[in-house]
């Protein structure tokens, strides 16, 4: 039964919030902060106490001072056991560092409005949570579920049981996803498409503290996801919470997601002024999804600006719930995602600026492949999989590329590798049913035969055309020799005949490792296996790449559909 008594509760928080896609307006008791307990029982301060120093100081300066990176603090005075004190700050996963600063920063006052003189107490806002004890409360869970908001608003009964199968479905996925994250974060979002079952997208995402072990947060979020039926079943939003773990569904998009689309939000006169009103000059490439402009922003800051071509499907606010789930792929391998604009019919998406310029204009250039050496080449292929392995499986956002190839990675001051454009081929995407597209999204000669379709080893067969490429610094569709052969074939003809040096750039057979780049040929030919259970994961794909010592297996048959493709007008 869901219960807003003051169970034992110096925990954490998790959060599980689900969202639908309407625009309703949700309800809550507080304008200051979602919902407060005080717990009375557990003993007072006085004004003038050591506590109430101990605690001013421990909120003010030393908790926000001991975060981990990623939302989660957690800091204690260093008074005997009468007088210590346990902190603890958490803000949603998917908000950036300077809001979740800003909201903690406002908590340690509403806290001690909303609870003055207590010894312990929690206090939830819209995202972050903040609470104090005079006992340890970090690694400690506490299910009950303490608190909970609906929306005003209710749904039709005729849709209740079958939007509550569906969010029964999504919450458990996210309840995996979530305890599963590692001790920075534990954190999962997600939704279900609005489908022949349901009329409205159903959005999600679910929260723990990342100090609970993965069985503690799992059976938290089992716990108050138990009382929905209690709570919110029916509703078109609701939340619920405790120290340990929260949950939040809604049929709209998370209030607080408008506050992250407006500093993801560029203004258009802005953006045509950085970049000389898109001029050629400032032109520094075109694609499929439209041309890339170099900019430079009043503050300095250099930009790359992609101006969408009129294709994408999508209206203004998926394109913007697409956006905001790009943007929070945060890694070093990763072009950054800095926000976008929308002006009329103009799209852009704002880049971070990439120095160099991308991965063909090396390997395919005489001049330029001859001065990279195997270090710089076997660096950028690591820097690939590394940028391919956290959306694929570290990121909470679980996104395929879909079109992997040597134009979409560039190459920032020191030569390390950034992949571009992950999240594009959905925004492109013109229907989207159980992973198939109605629209071939690829280029040829990267594609694997699975095209159509989106899969994580369809990223993986690309990496492998990828790396025959920077070890051969031939294009895959380059024909070779008297048997006009592409650069697939003729790897797999010579591997079988036991010449695969012959594939090595010229460059690179002199002074290099050269069982290294035979190592790296085999498994790139792993990667391009017609059979997608025969191709790895990324997870296996890193660990072939830094593992010497593991023992590789013999390349199946690679597919040879090339042609056929060819014939059939697929392009890139």
């Amino acid at each position: 039964m869901v219960s807003s008594s003051s169970h034992s509760l110096l925990s954490r928080i998790t959060l599980v919030i689900i969202t639908i896609n309407l625009n309703t307006q949700l309800i809550f008791a507080q304008p200051r902060y979602l919902s407060k307990f005080c717990f009375p029982n557990e003993g007072n301060y006085t004004t003038n106490s050591t506590y109430r120093t101990n605690l001013n100081r421990l909120l003010s300066t030393s908790l926000l001072s001991n975060g981990n990176g990623h939302g989660f603090y957690s800091s204690s005075s260093t008074q005997n056991d009468l007088e210590r004190i346990c902190a603890i700050g958490l803000c949603t996963g998917d908000i950036n560092p300077d809001a979740c600063g800003s909201c903690l920063s406002n908590s340690t006052i509403f806290i001690a409005q909303a609870c003055p003189n207590q010894k312990v107490a929690v206090l939830w806002r819209e995202v972050c949570m903040l609470r104090y004890s005079n006992r340890s409360i970090r690694g400690f869970m506490e299910a009950g579920a303490i608190f909970y908001t609906t929306s005003s608003g209710n749904m039709s009964s005729s849709n209740v049981g079958r939007f509550n199968r569906q969010l029964m479905t999504l919450l458990e996925r996210l309840r995996g996803e979530a305890a599963a994250g590692g001790d920075l974060v534990k954190f999962a979002v997600g939704n279900v498409s609005k489908n022949n079952v349901i009329s409205q997208t159903i959005y999600g995402l679910a929260q723990c503290t990342p100090d609970l072990t993965e069985l503690d947060c799992n059976n938290c979020l089992v716990s108050i996801a138990g009382d929905i039926p209690q709570c919110c079943y029916g509703k078109l939003g609701g939340r619920l919470g405790t120290p340990s773990c929260y949950i939040y569904k809604y049929i709209s998009p998370l209030l607080h997601w408008d506050i992250y689309l407006q500093a993801l939000q560029f203004d258009f006169a802005s953006i045509r002024v950085a970049t000389n009103n898109f001029s050629e000059e400032n032109k520094l490439g075109w694609g499929g999804f439209g041309d890339v402009y170099r900019g430079t922003l009043l503050s300095g800051e250099d930009i790359a600006v992609k101006r969408l071509s009129t294709d994408s499907a999508l209206g203004d606010l998926e394109f913007k719930n697409e956006v905001l789930l790009v943007a929070r792929l945060q890694h070093r391998n990763l072009v950054r995602l800095l926000g976008f604009c929308l002006e009329g019919n103009e799209r852009l998406l704002v880049y971070e600026f990439v120095p160099n310029a991308s991965l063909d204009q090396f390997i395919f250039d005489p001049i330029k492949c001859a001065n990279l050496v195997w270090e710089s080449r076997y660096k950028i292929i690591l820097g690939i999989g590394w940028g391919l392995l956290f959306p694929h499986e570290d990121s909470r956002f679980r996104i395929i590329h879909c079109d992997l190839k040597t134009s979409n990675i560039l190459l920032d001051a020191e030569m390390n590798a950034k992949i571009s454009d992950f999240g594009m081929t959905k925004l492109f995407m013109l229907d989207q049913r159980q992973g198939e597209t109605i629209r071939i999204v690829g280029t040829y000669g990267y594609m694997a035969h699975e095209y159509g379709y989106f899969y994580d080893k369809s990223d993986v067969y690309s990496f492998g055309v990828l790396v025959l490429e920077i070890i051969s610094g031939q294009k895959m569709c380059s024909s070779r020799h008297e048997e006009n052969e592409d650069l697939l074939s003729y790897a797999r003809k010579n591997w079988k005949e036991g010449t695969a040096s012959n594939l090595i750039d010229p460059t690179l057979r002199t002074g290099s490792r050269t069982d290294e780049i035979m190592r790296c040929i085999q498994i790139g030919l792993l990667w391009l296996q017609q059979s997608m259970a025969a191709r790895p994961t990324m997870a296996s794909v890193i660990l072939m790449l830094t593992s010497s010592s593991l023992s590789l297996p013999v390349p199946s048959q690679p597919p040879f559909f090339m042609i056929e493709l060819e014939m059939s007008g697929v392009v890139g």
